[in-house]
């Protein structure tokens, strides 16, 4: 925490350092070539201090410009040389422009060029320098030029800043709400996932319950079983959506997960074979995959009545290929693009820049073919 507050403190005066080391320097010099001034002494470098320092605290615009303002005026009223003491000048300006909305410093400033007009005037009428008046108001236009300058340099720096903190926080806002997309995703394919199987089981229960209580207790128990996970899978979305934070507690499911999926299906009355592995893949390509899997065999318990299903995984070393075929059955396979589901699955492949394909079969039933490529790997 002190090395965080050490390195805060730091930065806060560093942009003091550079007119400082110039002041202390340069203002000897300066008085070699003015012999008319008055020679720099202690209070000469007491003021430069003052300064130079103001810079230091400019996270408070307003003591920095009057600390700053008090010293150069001081300086110039008590009539030391011309010098590197007045750098800080639109130093400050282009600072307290950074900080504060232009209205509010284009006041500030415009009193301190008027102080500093002043403070020059004086300093002139005491050398008796004042020369032509054209050359004063020569010298007086461009120092409003200076500082003019100066304060549009802050406030373009102040606008970009606030232009990058706007991009941030939009940046912010669309994580979330892509974030909040995938979980509802999420929610969609499990709980769906969760009331196909559950209606599959209580039809299975209810055509056999006379016949054969046993095969409807069982199916029975498979339907308190899924609907047991569907209901902590609901639930825990529903915490992640009202802190999304929590949602990386629970890591998303995957391929080593489809043994426990496919006893599911297969209770739910839907022979499926596994054919094929993935191995060690990327969490983004699991996870889809997964997703992918889960939603094919979900869109058969729905539409394929009596099918069988076949999943097929086949990974190269530039992609994973997923997938999924019935054979129909009563429901006549699912068809082509219908619902969110396949919708869903395409979104989920595309995400991580591969394709996906659904549709009817030439010999009948219905596949789902998804190319994932293993993007960053590590072979």
């Amino acid at each position: 925490m002190s090395t965080s507050t050490d390195r805060s403190s730091l930065w806060d005066v560093w942009p003091a350092l550079p007119f400082l080391a110039a002041g202390l320097v340069g203002t000897q010099a300066a008085a070699f070539f003015q012999p008319e001034a008055r020679p720099p002494d202690v209070l000469t470098y007491v003021l430069l201090v003052l300064a130079a320092g103001a810079l230091a605290v400019r996270h408070w615009p307003g003591p920095a410009l009057v600390a700053n303002g008090i010293a150069v005026t001081a300086y110039l009223t008590l009539g030391y040389p011309w010098g590197p003491i007045l750098f800080t000048v639109p130093a400050i300006v282009c600072l307290v422009s950074i900080r504060w909305p232009l209205r509010r410093a284009v006041a500030a400033v415009a009193a301190y060029l008027g102080v500093l007009i002043v403070a020059m005037f004086t300093k002139h009428l005491q050398e008796n320098t004042l020369g032509d008046p054209v050359r004063l108001l020569t010298v007086t236009l461009i120092w409003v030029l200076i500082l003019a300058a100066a304060l549009v340099l802050g406030t373009a720096i102040r606008m970009r800043r606030a232009a990058r903190a706007d991009v941030r926080i939009e940046q912010a806002r669309r994580v979330a709400s892509e974030e909040r997309l995938r979980m509802a995703q999420d929610l969609h394919d499990s709980i769906g996932h969760g009331l196909a199987v559950i209606a599959m089981q209580a039809g299975v229960a209810l055509h056999v319950l006379e016949r054969s209580p046993g095969e409807a207790r069982v199916a029975m128990e498979a339907v308190r079983a899924t609907s047991r996970e569907s209901l902590e899978n609901l639930r825990f979305a529903l915490e992640a959506l009202r802190s999304p934070g929590s949602a990386e507690l629970r890591p998303a499911p995957g391929l080593a997960e489809l043994p426990r999926l496919v006893d599911r299906v297969l209770a739910g009355g839907v022979e499926v074979s596994l054919d094929g592995a993935a191995g060690e893949l990327p969490q983004p390509v699991d996870a889809a995959a997964y997703r992918i899997v889960q939603e094919a065999l979900t869109n058969v318990l729905r539409h394929a009545l009596g099918a069988s299903a076949h999943i097929r995984l086949d990974r190269t070393e530039q992609e994973l290929l997923v997938e999924v075929t019935d054979s129909g059955g009563a429901g006549g396979g699912v068809p082509a693009g219908a619902g969110s589901g396949i919708r869903g699955m395409r979104a989920q492949a595309e995400a991580l820049g591969g394709t996906l394909s659904a549709g009817p079969r030439t010999g009948g039933g219905f596949a789902v073919t998804a190319r994932l490529p293993l993007t960053g790997e590590d072979a």
